[in-house]
């Protein structure tokens, strides 16, 4: 991450939730197109080494985001993200789990709801995301899933994309 750029994540145990605020080098249209589309999500949308996969997706509200994240040895790991409310370049809202590579839910690991916002600085874009699990338990074991390490990795990996896409 460019050492100028806003990054915090915020852990609140009250409200079980995370909210992360991340800034990047791009405008807003093009950071909401990254966050909105599978063939830029599939360039990114993994922490190194791990590599993304979209097996569907429907970007509307009621829709989803099937994919997978591979590990260099071909492991797959399988989210499900279902899209609850979309407001074009500003914001939207999903129900996020893990799943199998059907799309079966995983009911034993947490389901969070995000709500992600686009928003400009400048001429910066920044993206506040705030998550929310239903309990204090769900909360601290994606943390201790390595959820701050491994966001922090996935969003550097946009930064490197950005500057190949203006």
């Amino acid at each position: 991450m460019k050492m100028n750029l806003q990054f915090d994540f915020l852990v609140d145990k009250e409200k079980n939730t995370i909210t992360v605020k991340r800034e990047f080098a791009a405008d807003r249209q093009l950071v909401w197109d990254c966050y909105t589309k599978s063939e830029l999500l599939d360039q990114w949308f993994a922490p190194k080494p791990f590599t993304t996969k979209t097996k569907s997706m429907d970007f509307s509200e009621g829709g989803h985001w099937h994919y997978a994240m591979i590990d260099p040895e071909g492991q797959e790991y399988w989210g499900w993200t279902e899209y609850t409310k979309i407001m074009p370049i500003d914001f939207y809202e999903t129900l996020d789990a893990f799943c199998d590579s059907e799309g079966n839910l995983n009911t034993d690991l947490p389901r969070a709801e995000w709500h992600v916002q686009f928003l400009d600085k400048g001429e910066n874009a920044m993206v506040e995301t705030t998550v929310t699990y239903k309990s204090l338990a769900d909360l601290e074991a994606v943390i201790n899933m390595g959820m701050k390490e491994g966001l922090e990795s996935t969003l550097e990996r946009l930064d490197d994309l950005l500057p190949t896409l203006k």
